[in-house]
């Protein structure tokens, strides 16, 4: 794979569902490349993904977020081939999946990606140590070297000491790092996940987001993560696709949603996000005007990390990048984002 292939792509992706056989959709989709709402809706089609496309680099957290019914889990699935796709191509590693035998299909997901869902979907009468095995048992490793590996994923996750636990036993919290272990046990390069937390509490649910972050820095996977909560995306996501109604509206770093929103529908979805949490030294900075600075802010610094002693200080921080000195900010800008929430 070259340096600067995406890990995993797709282009004019659609998955059309027909009441009937797939070829339906795939002979409508041949005849009507572009087709309208209203001739998906004359042909009996209903749409669940619309020509999408998107690339994840790899070691990249790529958020996909959007209303219930959007397409986002459907896409998901469609980059794995759980869900087959109607038309279009998805490439892993600059492969064509969609040109994949079923046999070399397993075996990617077998031992290339991993899978985590909002529905933990244990092996109630399997322990924890057991449930973290059981991927790997499939691939017939043996009993040793499988529950091992299952130790280290059951340590990893903080898990430790509670190996023979049945999933009744544990908490909701606890039973998702089951999830997470399993899931990692088999050494995923692409880690999908559907929306794990949000069946969480809103405590554990940030434990959960934590714990995420910290294994993140630890493997450094690829990962394509679905959420539907725009605070979760901000703190979890390198980059951000919204979609709507199947189709990807816009993609982009949090930053550049908020600063420039493709359309009223994103604009609405980022109205009320926390600018401070995601805008940056560089989006609020002003130019140089030869006052004197007294300090200084790296340009990639979020507001919320530097607004405290800003707007403490009487005059202005220089603005720096690779050691250079690229604009200026003071309390004007930082409350201008902390109390009316935009540049």
């Amino acid at each position: 794979m070259a340096a600067d292939e995406p890990k995993i792509a797709c282009r004019g992706l659609w998955k059309l569902f027909a009441p009937g056989s797939e070829s339906v959709a795939e002979s409508f989709l041949a005849r009507t490349p572009a087709p309208t709402a209203e001739e998906l809706a004359a042909a009996g089609l209903t749409p669940a993904v619309i020509d999408a496309t998107l690339a994840v680099r790899p070691g990249e957290i790529f958020v996909i977020m959007g209303l219930s019914g959007s397409g986002k889990s459907t896409l998901v699935r469609c980059l794995s081939r759980l869900i087959e796709p109607t038309a279009g191509e998805v490439r892993f590693d600059g492969q064509d999946l969609r040109r994949a035998s079923d046999r070399e299909l397993i075996e990617i997901r077998r031992h290339r990606m991993g899978m985590v869902f909002q529905n933990f979907a244990l092996l109630p009468h399997l322990s924890v140590l057991r449930n973290v095995a059981f991927p790997l048992e499939v691939q017939g490793i043996a009993r040793p070297e499988r529950e091992a590996r299952a130790r280290e994923m059951i340590e990893l996750v903080g898990l430790k000491g509670r190996e023979q636990n049945l999933p009744r036993e544990l908490s909701g919290g606890q039973q998702q790092r089951v999830g997470i272990a399993r899931s990692l046990a088999v050494g995923p390069e692409v880690w999908f996940l559907d929306e794990p937390f949000s069946a969480l509490d809103p405590l554990i649910r940030r434990e959960m987001q934590n714990e995420f972050m910290r294994l993140q820095a630890t493997l450094h996977k690829t990962i394509v993560f679905i959420t539907h909560d725009f605070d979760e995306a901000i703190r979890l996501a390198d980059r951000i696709a919204i979609m709507r109604d199947g189709r990807i509206v816009q993609s982009g770093t949090a930053e550049e949603l908020v600063l420039a929103p493709a359309d009223p529908y994103v604009a609405a979805f980022t109205r009320d996000a926390p600018r401070a949490r995601i805008l940056t030294a560089r989006a609020i900075m002003r130019p140089l005007d030869g006052t004197l600075t007294a300090g200084t802010v790296e340009a990639k610094t979020k507001v919320a990390d530097f607004a405290r002693e800003v707007e403490a200080s009487a005059q202005p921080f220089a603005v720096t990048e690779e050691g250079k000195t690229i604009g200026q900010l003071g309390r004007a800008e930082v409350m201008a984002v902390l109390l009316e929430g935009r540049p």
